[in-house]
């Protein structure tokens, strides 16, 4: 048996931010896959690592560096035969730049992800509500993207992102699912009331959050990090692209 015939280009997941976003993405990558077979579905590889540090304390400085764990996660994933590479984690982009240089292989950013998909969804201008963590929205990662593509960010008041918003994240990543329903509907509905044009779930722990099955009731576009980052990976396989 020739050994070429296993080789071909593989997605790279890099992942453990948290634990279950990363699962949660590839669930998702295949459940968005319209395919006749198996086969027809993209070979991808997770380095699902929990050990990462923490991100907003990692780049406030009051904890660990994140950057070498995720440079490492990179470099297995690259060796393994990643042609590609996606980081379903927000606040990770923060490190976007100094990751797509340790690497000739390219990296799908999810900023540009939901972008595309806000205009997928005939999302093309207006008012556009942000969640995620705080480290995250502070920091501009989503607004100075979506001004740059025409759009108005809107920004909750700091307690909601504080209170509801980072509760909602925190209990995701204790796996407490049905009780982050509350605090995500809560922040949702509160930027619908600032007469949002769509919502984008800019933490991948918020569409966890917020299962589909209960979207259509929030009466908004929602734009799932998630979903919008499998969709570029889907894209990015289709074309063919090195």
């Amino acid at each position: 048996m020739n050994d070429t015939q296993f080789e071909g280009r593989f997605l790279g997941v890099l992942g453990g931010m948290g634990p279950m976003a990363g699962a949660v993405f590839m669930q998702r990558l295949v459940a968005l896959t319209d395919s006749p077979s198996d086969q027809q579905h993209v070979p991808a590889i997770l380095w699902n690592d929990p050990r990462v540090p923490d991100r907003p304390a990692g780049f406030a400085g009051s904890g660990p560096d994140p950057l070498p764990w995720m440079k490492n996660g990179v470099s297995k994933l690259v060796r393994a035969g990643a042609a590609a590479l996606v980081i379903p984690c927000n606040t990770a982009h923060l490190w976007y730049e100094q990751l797509a240089a340790s690497t000739q292989v390219p990296i799908l950013h999810i900023v540009q992800a939901v972008v595309d998909d806000l205009r997928s969804q005939g999302i093309t201008t207006g008012r556009i509500g942000l969640l995620g963590t705080a480290t995250t929205l502070k920091l501009g990662l989503y607004q100075n993207a979506l001004q740059a593509h025409g759009y108005e960010p809107v920004l909750l008041p700091d307690h909601l992102i504080e209170g509801p918003c980072a509760a909602s994240i925190k209990l995701v990543k204790n796996n407490r699912f049905a009780d982050a329903l509350e605090p995500a509907t809560c922040c949702v509905t509160a930027l619908r009331r600032l007469e949002v044009n769509a919502v984008v779930l800019g933490c991948t722990e918020l569409p966890l959050a917020l299962p589909h099955h209960h979207r259509a009731a929030l009466d908004v576009v929602l734009t799932d990090s998630i979903d919008s980052l499998a969709r570029a990976a889907l894209r990015w396989y289709r074309s063919g692209q090195t």
